[in-house]
């Protein structure tokens, strides 16, 4: 996989230019300019600080699965959330989401 243009693939899909992940991540703009350019590689770290700061998974960037699909940041938050819960507190709120749609009959 060529991270560079992974990583400038994402970008651009989700309308962001290298200013405002340079902003969003603390990554400089040259810096993110030469990893999509296949100049520089990128550290385990630096890459975690645009992953995030594009709102998506390390799996997600691995991910070149063409049905893939990116989460938006309240749908990221919730996963993340969801995903610190305690097990039966998970299973409950998982209910609870099952429940919610049925009743707006979007399942």
């Amino acid at each position: 996989m060529n991270v560079g243009k992974r990583l400038k693939e994402i970008r651009e899909s989700k309308h962001m230019s290298v200013y405002r992940l340079s902003l969003d991540s603390g990554v400089s703009e040259s810096h993110i300019r030469n990893i999509e350019r296949g100049k520089k590689n990128a550290t385990v770290e630096t890459l975690e600080m645009l992953i995030n700061s594009l709102n998506i998974t390390m799996s997600e960037f691995f991910n070149e699965d063409e049905s893939s699909h990116y989460l938006m940041p309240d749908e990221n938050l919730l996963l993340r959330y969801y995903r610190s819960l305690p097990e039966d507190t998970s299973k409950a709120v998982l209910e609870f989401c099952q429940k919610m749609c049925c009743q707006f009959k979007m399942l």
